[in-house]
């Protein structure tokens, strides 16, 4: 095998992320980086029979994921406002392509705040996938919200038991502690894989429909629910306005098109929600990144 052979087998490799391995995504053009961490691809128990488990949450069951790279934390507003102000992308109502959202009618944080250290609040799930397509046209690179197989995994990160409620203030902003408002991020102990806010603080939307018997037919690799109507979404990790017993990794959350009640708009936003307040998102970078035509195919299944 010649070296050129061997440099080219080497850059068809997809990468291999590690739960030691973060690094640095700059985003071309704006003064906004953030931290991707590396999380090993495994076998982990999908559910629970806890007590305080949900029907949906079982039967549990085995599953694989592959490697890949999640957000350290929720997506902030610096980050989120990168793409709301970048004014070379045109502010159109259609989801083809890349278009930059929709002004806000109405102050949507409620008066919590709006730092560039504060978490992103009040976005569609549709909304946080544009955000993702805005990236991959910056930085090359295909980010997209994580599934719940693989959110699950990495709120988990090698633990088997849940986090003790008698300790939850030491990780998380709950009903309890958060004095009624989302906090900034990275304020509590990160989990043991160094992701901070798996819990707490804003719930975060994961790329599944939900649907309540899910686990029953699961696939047990790489597995999750494909996107079907508009609502039910699943969100996952509880948020500042919940009860301890709320946050845990399991617990799994449907969106509601109640969170959009007091939408003055006919019809409603498809990119900001004026009652789900306590909604952010984080992101995941596959380790195998997809062609070209398969990210345009993705964005086009799940932006329509």
């Amino acid at each position: 095998m010649t070296r050129f052979h061997f440099l080219l087998m080497l850059l068809a490799s997809p990468v291999i992320a590690q739960k030691d391995k973060t690094y640095v995504q700059k985003v071309t053009g704006t003064p906004v980086s953030f931290t991707m961490v590396g999380v090993p691809g495994g076998k982990f128990t999908l559910g629970s029979r806890s007590i305080l488990a949900d029907k949906d949450e079982s039967p549990p069951v085995e599953v694989e994921v592959p490697p890949f790279w999640i957000g350290q934390h929720e997506v902030t507003f610096a980050e989120w406002d990168a793409y709301f102000k970048d004014t070379s992308v045109p502010q159109v109502k259609s989801m083809d392509g890349v278009t930059r959202a929709t002004p806000q009618y109405i102050d949507l944080t409620w008066g919590m705040g709006r730092e560039p250290n504060h978490p992103a609040n009040s976005m569609s799930q549709q909304a946080a996938l544009m955000y993702c397509r805005w990236l991959y046209s910056r930085t090359g690179v295909f980010f997209r919200l994580p599934t719940e197989a693989e959110w699950e995994y990495a709120c988990k990160a090698g633990e088997t038991k849940a986090p003790d409620l008698s300790t939850l203030s030491e990780i998380g902003w709950y009903a309890d502690n958060s004095d009624g408002k989302f906090q900034l991020i990275m304020q509590k102990k990160a989990n043991p894989w160094g992701l901070f806010d798996m819990l707490g603080n804003l719930s975060e939307w994961t790329l599944d429909q939900y649907d309540a018997q899910s686990y029953a037919t699961l696939a047990t690799r790489d597995p999750m629910v494909a996107p079907g109507t508009r609502y039910p979404k699943t969100v996952r990790g509880g948020s500042f306005m919940d009860a301890a017993n709320q946050l845990r990794c399991s617990n799994r959350i449907t969106s509601d098109p109640k969170w959009n009640t007091r939408d003055p708009q006919i019809p409603k936003s498809r990119w900001w929600m004026t009652d789900g307040m306590f909604v952010g998102f984080r992101i995941v970078r596959p380790a195998r990144q997809p062609g070209a035509q398969e990210i345009e195919e993705f964005f086009s299944r799940y932006l329509k």
